[in-house]
C-alpha cells in the first residue's frame, strides 16, 4: 500500500510517498479501514518541523 511517510524532522522536503507493508490482522476484534482522504491539522507539521526550529533556536 502507499503511505506518506516522514522518517527525519525537517521541511515538506521530508515527506516521501512509499510503498509500505499493510498491516496485519492478527485478532477476530481488528479490522483495516481504507482511507480515501486524510487531513494534516497544525500539530502534525508543527511537530515534523520542531527539531529544525530548536536547532535555530541555539
Amino acid at each position: 500500500m502507499k503511505a506518506m511517510v516522514i522518517r527525519e524532522y525537517g521541511s515538506a522536503s521530508v515527506l516521501k510517498y512509499e510503498e509500505v507493508e499493510a498491516p496485519k490482522i492478527i485478532k477476530p476484534s481488528e479490522l483495516l479501514v481504507k482511507v480515501h482522504a486524510a487531513g494534516v491539522n497544525p500539530v502534525d507539521w508543527k511537530i515534523r518541523c520542531m527539531n529544525a526550529q530548536n536547532h535555530h533556536e541555539q
